[in-house]
């Protein structure tokens, strides 16, 4: 489906009906259905009067249905028409046993790791990284599961930038961002189903201040994702907190690579600042040491 499609109705979304809010979700599910249908048989389809499809259209800034029908129709038919790493893998699946779940678990990751090659958007990608370097500050969300990718990420940007903090929720000083607002500031916030209201909070709070959102989430109706000024999409398989790992993790890294390509002189002058302020701190047994029993 179209992208151009899906940003609008992210950054509409929460300015939209009850009723409208269903037809956008139907939209961004089965846009095929869109490219065929009459604006009156999409209502049917959704429970809705025509006159509501209408006005949907309207509040996407489209001067009727028919603008919106062409643009996904055209975004269909530029559509790669081979099966994708994931529905070919899907094929081809077998139900977990004992004797197979290990490669089923590894060929799993890597479909989704394929599929997410083939949807990466790397002019998004550049924009989410050139924001990074330019915060003064990083604040990292990420509860439930997520935690502990937020974790990895609010580490590592600190080993590489500096100035990076992970809010672990009520334990925190919310009241610190607010006295450094003046700062250029970036919120990092990792969120799915089901959505902590503490990302969101923080978010909202994050966004009323001015700050900078990057939202990596699962899609456009995300409550997080109308908030952000970048969304970086994460396609996972299900359930995402128990198989959702290897697909974020991999994007993370993609963020953090960037980064050190990007701002390579900063990065290395980080790095050595940083191993040499370790080798002080912390006592380390090197390659040349031995073990006695």
């Amino acid at each position: 489906m179209d992208e151009q499609v899906k940003e609008r109705i992210r950054k509409q979304y929460g300015n939209l009906t009850a009723s409208q809010k269903i037809i956008s979700k139907f939209v961004i599910e089965k846009p095929s259905l869109i490219a065929i249908h009459t604006a009156k048989k999409i209502a049917d389809l959704t429970n809705m009067s025509e006159a509501t499809v209408i006005r949907f259209c309207y509040a996407l800034g489209y001067t009727g249905y028919t603008e919106l029908q062409d643009e996904i129709k055209k975004s269909l038919l530029i559509a790669e028409p081979r099966k994708g790493p994931i529905q070919k893998y899907r094929d081809t699946e077998e139900i977990l046993t004992r004797d197979n779940y290990a490669q089923q678990v590894i060929e799993t990751d890597i479909a989704y790791l394929q599929q997410g090659l083939q949807q990466l958007d790397y002019r998004l990608f550049e924009q989410a990284i050139q924001s990074i370097i330019s915060a003064n500050r990083i604040v990292v969300v990420g509860f439930r599961w997520c935690h502990i990718p937020a974790k990895w990420l609010f580490s590592t940007l600190n080993a590489i930038k500096g100035n990076t903090y992970l809010y672990t929720g009520a334990v925190d000083n919310a009241d610190y961002f607010i006295t450094e607002r003046d700062q250029e500031w970036l919120v990092i916030a990792l969120s799915f189903p089901r959505h902590p209201t503490e990302t969101v909070a923080l978010v909202q709070s994050a966004k009323a201040l001015g700050a900078k959102v990057l939202a990596m989430t699962e899609g456009e109706l995300s409550p997080i994702s109308q908030m952000a000024d970048l969304l970086l999409k994460v396609t996972t398989p299900q359930p995402a907190a128990t198989s959702g790992m290897p697909v974020l993790f991999s994007l993370l890294n993609v963020l953090i690579k960037g980064v050190m390509v990007y701002d390579a002189e900063n990065v290395q002058k980080r790095l050595q600042h940083y191993d040499e302020i370790s080798s002080q701190l912390y006592s380390f047994i090197g390659d040349e040491d031995e073990f006695t029993i």
